[in-house]
């Protein structure tokens, strides 16, 4: 088994980095130091050589370094199948002919400009686990379903452009409901575009959610993982339910169809009232038949780093290369068996894993299996 792992990591004017340059190896990473240092920070720099807004959901000019001139980059080489890469994104800030900037993403593959985000799709797998998202299955479903496609990203890298394509046609089609421009051959050729993407999209959902369940049942059957509680995953909504047995071809036009019916409705809300961006992930927690959201915090943690490793070793099982995880306070609410067990799965399955934490003895296990930072007011340091 290959694995993605990041050896060199560069950040300009990135959130409290003016200026960081971090050699590293396929190990996994323990980040180290007080609140406030930075670590967050350098795990949200790696989660922008992925596809989307990273791990914060970010706009383009908000990881800028508050005294920096507006723009910032980060960078990385990575193995590949044992070779060395480089891949770099930022934000370039460019004259435009109104006198102010115009704001521009950019990523760079092997020295080459690539045109749009959509070069980082399935260069390397990047999954995390924030604090934040511990509350996932207490919230809305936009959270669960953020975190549903970055699986799904995973498995399959086309779902990423498939989900952009989606919202940007989506937007263009609520814009011309509001403006009342209800030209029908305008909307409805915006919404076969949408029906396509849209089925797509739910599939792809599907099926990592069906990979994800079939993981849980061999996990269960052979006891891997037996400190972190399997869990039962389904999608539900109005759209879900009503294409859940239909080919491919019939849900594009009962959708396609919906969405002519509903003109005046979704005009009047603002919005499209029906399709992908409604659907919510349900989760149970298999042993105890219960629902996530009604289990205690540290179940709820457990559960979602379950789906996490799951999800780890199906995207080694196709895509043939372990991606690249980052865990941000992994260690919160993890008793000792759990931290262990977790430690132990990481190295058995060969992944490059990024750990921050505020207590370096929480880590300690993991001895020379790891390699550890110490991060201080923006500067890193190697330990040992």
């Amino acid at each position: 088994m290959t694995s993605h792992a990041l050896t060199r990591l560069v950040l300009t004017d990135f959130r409290n980095y003016a200026s960081l340059k971090l050699q590293a190896d396929p190990r996994p990473v323990v980040l180290t130091g007080p609140n406030g240092s930075g670590k967050t920070n350098l795990l949200e720099a790696i989660s922008f050589l992925s596809p989307g807004r990273g791990l914060r959901r970010a706009t383009l000019t908000e990881p800028g370094r508050s005294d920096g001139q507006g723009g910032w980059a980060v960078s990385t080489t990575f193995l590949d199948d044992g070779m060395e890469r480089q891949l770099g994104t930022g934000l370039v800030l460019e004259p435009a002919s109104n006198g102010e900037n115009r704001e521009k993403r950019t990523v760079r593959l092997d020295g080459e400009t690539k045109s749009g985000t959509a070069a980082l799709a399935g260069l390397i797998g990047i999954s995390w686990l924030t604090p934040q998202m511990d509350r996932l299955f207490q919230e809305g479903a936009s959270g669960r379903r953020r975190f549903l496609d970055r699986l799904a990203f995973g498995l399959d890298p086309g779902h990423a452009k498939r989900t952009a394509s989606f919202e940007k046609t989506m937007r263009e089609r609520n814009r011309l409901l509001k403006n009342g421009r209800m030209d029908p051959h305008w909307l409805g050729s915006l919404e076969q575009q949408m029906a396509e993407q849209a089925i797509a999209i739910m599939a792809a959902r599907l099926e990592t959610v069906g990979h994800l369940n079939t993981a849980m049942d061999q996990e269960t059957q052979t006891g891997r993982d037996a400190a972190f509680p399997k869990a039962d995953l389904s999608l539900t909504g109005d759209l879900d339910d009503a294409i859940r047995d239909l080919p491919a071809l019939a849900a594009e036009d009962l959708y396609r169809e919906r969405l002519e019916k509903n003109r005046r409705i979704d005009a009047q809300a603002g919005s499209t009232t029906l399709g992908p961006h409604r659907t919510d992930l349900d989760v149970m927690h298999r042993e105890k038949g219960q629902k996530a959201r009604l289990c205690s915090t540290g179940e709820q943690k457990a559960l979602l780093i379950s789906i996490i490793l799951s999800n780890t070793r199906l995207q080694t099982g196709l895509q043939g290369k372990a991606p690249v995880l980052l865990l941000d306070e992994i260690t919160a609410h993890l008793d000792r068996k759990r931290r262990l067990a977790l430690f132990d799965e990481l190295i058995a399955m060969k992944v490059q894993a990024w750990m921050t934490g505020t207590d370096h003895l929480l880590f300690s296990e993991l001895e020379s299996r790891a390699q550890f930072f110490t991060v201080q007011a923006g500067k890193v340091t190697p330990e040992g």
